[in-house]
């Protein structure tokens, strides 16, 4: 169970653990059949993670059990995978979209390895409970300064906003 993130706690980072991608080669179809998907976040709980960000054969982040993996490169490029079999998209994935385009925010949809995440400037991860969650820790490796970094922070206020806006009256 994933509990919601308040706007309060949304700022605080997390942890997630880089696991085997051991689901169906369908992952972009919502089903029924998500026991890895289970399995795979009871894992990282257990290790001390908030989630996994899951990989392929050839080292490449697909997603996490229940969000959307991003990195934030030290250039300043957001990098998000695109979408293919591998990922199912998610709907907070498609209205950051908009969102990074309103901040001028560039956005690079591409395949990305669990080692150059641990080398990012900073990492957060997309779901509708966690909203955008910081990611301050891959495995072992510390992300940025450990602390959820100025452009996470960013986007999470902007994508706030794009909410709050889409739900007045």
């Amino acid at each position: 169970h994933m509990p919601f993130a308040s706007w309060e706690e949304a700022p605080k980072g997390v942890g997630v653990l880089p696991l085997p991608d051991e689901r169906w080669k369908r992952c972009d179809i919502k089903s029924l059949a998500i026991l890895p998907n289970i399995l795979a976040r009871e894992k990282a709980v257990r290790a001390g993670a908030a989630e996994a960000w899951m990989f392929d054969e050839d080292g490449f982040v697909t997603e996490g059990p229940a969000c959307n993996a991003w990195i934030i490169t030290k250039d300043g490029n957001v990098v998000t995978r695109h979408l293919d079999r591998a990922i199912l998209s998610g709907v907070t994935r498609r209205k950051l979209r908009g969102v990074l385009d309103g901040q001028g925010i560039s956005l690079e949809e591409r395949k990305f390895s669990v080692e150059e995440a641990k080398q990012a400037a900073e990492a957060y991860l997309t779901n509708s409970p966690f909203l955008v969650k910081p990611v301050v820790k891959i495995d072992d490796t510390i992300i940025g300064d450990g602390q959820a970094g100025p452009v996470t922070l960013q986007i999470l206020k902007a994508y706030r906003a794009a909410l709050e806006e889409q739900c007045t009256p």
